[in-house]
């Protein structure tokens, strides 16, 4: 994947450039990588980023959907970053490859109350 630094000026980003983008916690540790992200159908707004955790390369990773905010890019790192320790990770809602869930206002409301944040729709 190219290095999406070099946009870090501009305020767009093709999706294909998103996905494959490593995500880092704030002690620089990796925690995986973006897998896609969750978009609104009709306002275009993106709710989640999907993050690929855990497994052994690339084989039985779970994926924990982040509410977007949560999100920092990092032009130095090449990636985003999140204020998440793999502990905490470890106990968010999460689902494999095969079983995706409902994204619906439930399920968006139980992502935003395990990170202590405001479900805003």
């Amino acid at each position: 994947m190219t290095d999406i630094g070099v946009e870090a000026g501009r305020d767009l980003i093709a999706s294909d450039r998103v996905e494959g983008t490593a995500v880092f916690n704030l002690a620089g540790e990796k925690l995986g990588h973006i897998s896609n992200f969750m978009v609104e159908k009709r306002g275009g707004q993106v709710r989640y980023a999907t993050l690929s955790f855990g497994g052994f390369l690339g084989i039985g990773n779970d994926h924990y959907p982040l509410p977007w905010s949560m999100l920092d890019y990092d032009v130095d790192k090449g990636g985003y970053v999140v204020d998440l320790s793999k502990e905490v990770l470890e106990k968010a809602p999460s689902h494999n490859a095969e079983n995706r869930p409902d994204y619906d206002e439930n399920y968006g409301r139980s992502v935003y109350q395990y990170y202590g944040l405001v479900y805003p729709w």
